[in-house]
């Protein structure tokens, strides 16, 4: 059974943090958003030879997801695994230099982009309904999970980032980095937690609901 105070305590910790590194995560969350609106109208924008490129291999997905009949689940973790602790790690290295921070940004604009670009790209290819059912059947739930995660990381290097800066002590830099890569590891958790909740749950959520596409 989980201890109540122990799940408060916990709750009481995150939300300090939070608190107390408010304005980090106000940037952060922006950038994403702004990476988010970016990849949703981008797809208006394209040609139509692309579209229906698109559109195309969409449909091809849904017909196949459709006829799959037994999905290697673990193979599907290990890669999604890989792939998101790969963003993980780079977000995280590149939070601990100053030069850096940058290519942390460009990371958390670039998720932004390519989670706004798929949300539009289902829904104009697929329609309204279908196209909200698959985002949300496949893509709500984990990312729930993943992009908070990542913001976080993203944080706490930007946190690393301004000691650096303004801190020249050494020893209270060495220690911020120590911080900050402990902080990472213990957020990957989520990270695979995520890839869990994706492969399935989400997988199992699609393939109930694509069966009336």
């Amino acid at each position: 059974m989980k201890n109540p105070r122990k799940t408060q305590k916990l709750k009481r910790t995150i939300a300090n943090y939070v608190t107390i590194n408010k304005r980090e995560y106000l940037i952060i969350s922006i950038l994403f958003i702004i990476g988010l609106l970016a990849g949703v109208l981008f797809i208006n924008n394209i040609k139509e030879e692309q579209y229906n490129n698109l559109s195309n291999y969409i449909n091809k997905f849904v017909e196949g997801f459709k006829n799959i009949e037994n999905i290697d689940y673990f193979t599907l973790l290990k890669e999604s695994i890989t792939k998101n602790l790969q963003t993980t790690a780079l977000i995280c290295f590149f939070g601990t230099t100053v030069i850096g921070l940058p290519v942390v940004f460009g990371v958390i604009i670039y998720r932004g982009f390519c989670l706004g670009y798929t949300i539009s790209t289902c829904i104009s290819v697929l329609g309204m309904g279908k196209g909200l059912a698959f985002v949300c059947s496949n893509l709500l739930l984990h990312n729930l999970i993943l992009i908070p995660a990542l913001i976080a990381i993203a944080v706490s290097g930007f946190k690393l980032y301004k000691t650096i800066i303004k801190d020249k002590k050494r020893e209270n830099i060495k220690f911020e980095i120590i911080r900050h890569l402990a902080f990472s590891c213990i957020v990957s958790i989520f990270i695979v937690i995520a890839s869990v909740v994706e492969i399935f749950i989400s997988n199992n959520l699609l393939k109930g609901i694509i069966k009336y596409f």
